[in-house]
């Protein structure tokens, strides 16, 4: 039988109805709301984009052109190229409110080889997320430790091509483990974190933003474009993962009380927050200090030390540890989400897909974790954010695509929110998605390929037997034995 038709199709599609029984019986526990879904959205949107990479896109780092003050329309194409994905992610979100996010789009609109891809691309991607924001706290770690008269020693601040006399990254790696630690605890413990922890990150940079428009000189927005136009593209390819933490917040969608209502809406909110104050970020930190000198690792920090007020510095430091937190949070619930639903349909091993009386993979949690700390202990941070965004903007043209085609395919399927614009929207997010891509390192493509490689290799040798889509899996046998155990 071809690969291309029947049970054993690379291209059947999972039905709605399936997926609607999957979640009735899935031991997730549904415990998160309207304002904790926007919370866990702007904990993965805010972050390390103001913190670091607003701050390193500037200032261009060791490797980068300097973007200079135009690294607000860095934020702003980023931004924009998002929207149009955060809009087909609402329309998912409201029609498939289930765990995997892109994954499981994909699954149900384009096929099950396409929805491997993508999770299997997720499964990096969030990972390495994790892992870069990890980096970006050890900055504000070293600069607030050196606030309060301790220096910390050089080997264990960063990689020897990152730091002088450096060898691993601990505090990184530290960090990881702790956040692992959290959201092992479960849903609802991680919610209430994830509330508060928010709430105290945006009155910080309500405060960052207030104070510093008092130390801005217009003189530091010339040159305003430094580096012309390709500078200013490829710092929005760079800081696009500090834009897109919706979409692993949608992967909780079968943990929301109400999930086809509150998750479109916690998509959207959660985008307008952030841009809102990426804006006016950008605008007072490159406007407060010259763009060739502020810190590619610890910006705002760096902004305050240079208009004589170092106090505030060691504060946003140690406040900027706390809340970008919450990113890390965000995006290792996202990779634990997509490692279970995989696991779940079959796709990988059933022993991943294990929950503990929390409602929590903890398998994969954990392994995901210990991953990232051993990413964020070694590797450099551009290295790692641009291999987290080739990632995400593959998912971006997955999902923007799979809107189109369900719309068409399956347009009796009850709708709680409908993208506008139809298809001019995601039509434009999948260009937009594109051209950031284009804009990317040939290493990171190469790291890129080789890891779909690998994921399509286990695919075929292994996903396409055992996935619950065929009807001669061992994994229906296997599941009807645990069914008679219990």
């Amino acid at each position: 039988m071809s690969i291309w038709s029947g049970s054993q199709s690379i291209m059947r599609r999972k039905p709605i109805t399936e997926m609607e029984v999957e979640s009735k019986q899935s031991h997730l526990f549904r415990s998160l709301g309207l304002w904790q879904l926007t919370a866990i959205g702007v904990g993965g949107i805010i972050g390390i984009g103001i913190f670091t990479l607003a701050g390193l896109v500037a200032n261009g780092g060791e490797t980068g052109e300097p973007v200079g003050p135009a690294v607000l329309i860095s934020f702003l194409v980023a931004g924009l190229a998002s929207a149009a994905a955060a809009l087909s992610y609402a329309e998912f979100a409201g029609m498939i409110p289930f765990a995997g996010s892109a994954y499981t789009y994909g699954y149900v609109a384009l096929g099950e080889v396409i929805g491997w891809f993508i999770g299997w691309d997720l499964l990096l991607e969030y990972t390495a997320i994790v892992a870069v924001v990890a980096i970006g706290i050890s900055g504000y770690f070293t600069e607030f430790m050196g606030g309060i008269g301790v220096d910390v020693p050089a080997w264990m601040q960063g990689t020897p091509d990152t730091v002088e006399g450096g060898l691993v990254n601990l505090p990184a790696i530290v960090v990881c483990l702790l956040i692992t630690w959290i959201l092992s605890r479960g849903t609802k413990t991680f919610g209430r974190f994830e509330l508060v922890a928010v709430g105290l990150k945006i009155l910080l940079i309500l405060f960052i933003i207030g104070l510093g428009f008092f130390f801005v000189n217009t003189a530091n927005y010339t040159p305003f474009m430094p580096s012309g136009f390709g500078a200013v593209f490829a710092g929005a390819a760079t800081v696009f993962f500090a834009v897109f933490g919706y979409d692993a917040m949608s992967t909780a969608a079968e943990e929301a009380t109400d999930g086809k209502k509150h998750m479109p809406k916690a998509i959207l909110l959660s985008l307008l927050i952030a841009m809102t104050l990426y804006v006016l970020a950008t605008l007072v930190l490159t406007g407060m200090q010259n763009y060739t000198e502020i810190s590619p690792t610890a910006g705002f920090a760096s902004a305050f030390q240079n208009v004589g007020l170092p106090v505030i510095a060691t504060i946003i430091s140690a406040f900027a540890v706390i809340s970008i937190l919450t990113v890390m949070l965000t995006f290792l619930l996202g990779v634990t989400r997509v490692w279970f639903s995989m696991s779940r349909d079959g796709l990988l091993p059933y022993w991943f897909a294990v929950t503990d009386k929390h409602g929590t993979p903890q398998r994969v949690t954990w392994i995901a974790g210990i991953a990232s700390a051993l990413l964020a202990g070694v590797f450099p941070i551009r290295a790692v954010a641009d291999l987290t965004n080739i990632g995400i903007l593959a998912a971006f043209v997955v999902v923007c695509v799979a809107v189109i085609v369900l719309r068409r395919t399956r347009p009796d399927v009850p709708r709680t929110f409908r993208l506008p614009w139809m298809p001019v929207v995601p039509a434009f997010g999948v260009l937009a998605s594109g051209f950031l891509m284009l804009q990317l390192h040939w290493e990171t493509w190469l790291r890129f390929v080789i890891w779909l490689i690998i994921g399509l290799l286990i695919y075929f040798f292994y996903s396409r037997k055992h996935s619950l889509m065929n009807p001669s899996s061992p994994r229906h046998a296997f599941l009807k034995s645990l069914e008679e155990e219990t």
